[in-house]
C-alpha cells in the first residue's frame, strides 16, 4: 500500500511540475507580446501644423506645435523639434492642414522661398500657356490635375480655306503646376476670373480675361507648346489622374464631326476665280461645267471624290 501511495505521489509531483512549466511559458509569451505591443505603440513627439498653411506661407513658431506620434509610423522627413523646423526661415511648398506633420519635402530649405523651381523634378520644365473660361475647362483645372493639350489650327496647304480647321492632341497626361500664379489646388473649386472681360471673339462669344496655366513638361514638350502657340489655339481637356493610357494618334477634321458627309456644291454665279482654283481646266479638255447637270442635282461623295447626279422633278 505504501508503494502505491509513493507512485501516486510521484505522478502528482511530475504533473504539477509540468503544469508549472506550461503556465510559466504561457505568461512569458504574453509578457513578450505586451512588450512588443508597447514598443510598437511607443510615442515620440514630432512637429505638426498648428493651423492651415497655404502655398508660400512662412513657417513661424505660432504655426507649429509638437504632437505625440507612433514611433513605428513617423513619416520620413518629419522634424523632432520646432527649432529644427524654423531653422533659417522656411516657407510651405505644399498646402499643409492643421495637425499634419511638417515634412522637409513640403517646406523650403533654410532661407528658401516658395519657388516653383524647387518643386520641379530633374529634367522637367515649367511652361505657361494662355487659357480662358472655355479653353481652361470652365475654371475647373486646378494645380495637381492632369490634362491633355489640344491644338486647333488651319489645315496646311494652298487650297485650304479660312474655315478649314483641324485639331490634334498635342500632349497627353500633363501635370498642372499652377493656374494664374496660384500653386494651391483650391479644394477642387473652379478658379475665379479676374480683370475685365475681353472683346468678342471670332465666333461671337465674349472671351473671358486671359489667365495662364503652368504645365510640367520635358524639353521636347516645351518646344511643342512654344511652336503650337504660334500656329493656332491651345485648349485643355481635364482627365482622370489615374488614366495614364495614351490615346491613339488622331486628327479631327470638320467633315468628321458628324456621321454624314454632306457637301454644298458651287452655286451658279460663284466667282470664276474660285471655280478655276477648285478645278483647273487642262488644255484640250472640256471644263467640268460641260458635264455638270442642269437643274436640281444631288452630290454623292465617295471617299474624297464628289459626283453630281440630276434629280428628276415629280409630277
Amino acid at each position: 500500500m505504501s508503494r502505491r501511495n509513493l507512485i501516486v505521489g510521484l505522478i502528482a509531483v511530475v504533473l504539477g511540475l509540468f503544469a508549472v512549466i506550461i503556465v510559466n511559458a504561457y505568461f512569458s509569451s504574453v509578457e513578450q507580446q505586451q512588450e512588443r505591443a508597447v514598443e510598437q505603440q511607443r510615442l515620440v513627439r514630432v512637429v505638426v501644423a498648428a493651423q492651415d498653411l497655404a502655398f508660400g506661407d512662412a513657417i513661424t513658431e505660432q504655426g507649429l506645435q509638437l504632437a505625440p506620434w507612433p514611433a513605428a509610423s513617423v513619416p520620413q522627413g518629419a522634424f523632432q523639434t520646432i527649432a529644427e523646423a524654423l531653422k533659417g526661415g522656411r516657407v510651405a511648398l505644399r498646402p499643409i492642414v492643421r495637425g499634419e506633420p511638417v515634412l522637409a519635402s513640403r517646406v523650403s530649405g533654410p532661407g528658401g522661398r516658395a519657388t516653383l523651381s524647387a518643386n520641379l523634378p530633374s529634367g522637367k520644365l515649367a511652361f505657361a500657356i494662355a487659357i480662358n473660361d472655355v479653353s481652361g475647362v470652365g475654371g475647373f483645372v486646378r494645380p495637381g490635375d492632369v490634362v491633355d493639350v489640344l491644338l486647333t489650327r488651319k489645315i496646311p496647304g494652298e487650297g485650304a480655306a479660312e474655315g478649314d480647321k483641324m485639331t490634334d492632341i498635342l500632349l497627353e497626361s500633363v501635370p498642372v503646376l499652377g493656374i494664374n500664379k496660384v500653386g494651391d489646388d483650391g479644394g477642387g473649386q473652379p478658379a475665379p476670373q479676374g480683370g475685365q472681360a475681353g472683346a468678342a471673339g471670332k465666333d461671337g462669344l465674349a472671351a473671358a480675361s486671359l489667365r495662364t496655366a503652368t504645365l510640367e513638361v520635358d524639353r521636347f514638350g516645351a518646344q511643342k507648346l512654344a511652336l503650337a502657340g504660334e500656329l493656332g489655339s491651345l485648349s485643355l481637356a481635364l482627365r482622370n489622374v489615374a488614366d495614364r493610357v495614351p490615346a491613339a494618334a488622331f486628327t479631327m477634321l470638320p467633315r468628321q464631326l458628324g456621321a454624314s458627309n454632306y457637301v454644298i456644291p458651287a452655286r451658279p454665279g460663284a466667282p470664276a476665280a474660285a471655280v478655276a482654283a477648285a478645278a483647273p481646266v487642262q488644255p484640250g479638255r472640256p471644263s467640268a461645267d460641260a458635264f455638270r447637270p442642269r437643274g436640281p442635282s444631288m452630290t454623292v461623295v465617295r471617299g474624297t471624290v464628289a459626283s453630281e447626279y440630276p434629280v428628276l422633278r415629280g409630277y
